[in-house]
């Protein structure tokens, strides 16, 4: 089972990825620095440090699926 508290969504558009909001500092619509690409080595166990451009704050993605980003980090309350 996937801890919710640790995933976070994610939305791919024109080769780019977006979250609708940053966990960490509530900013809409952020661009992150990483490629649809990169994905596809997340999803075969591959870990990927992610730092949010809008305040900096940094999680490690172990998983992907089609919708959500499994972090190590607790981004939820819950």
């Amino acid at each position: 089972m996937i801890p919710f508290e640790r995933a976070w969504p994610y939305d791919i558009q024109m080769k780019d990825v977006y979250v609708p909001s940053c966990p960490f500092c509530g900013a809409d619509n952020v661009l992150l620095p990483l490629r649809p690409a990169e994905l596809k080595d997340i999803k075969t166990g591959k870990k990927r440090l992610l730092v949010f451009p809008c305040c900096h704050g940094r999680v490690t993605v172990v998983d992907a699926d089609a919708d959500y980003l499994l972090t190590d980090t607790k981004l939820r309350k819950g």
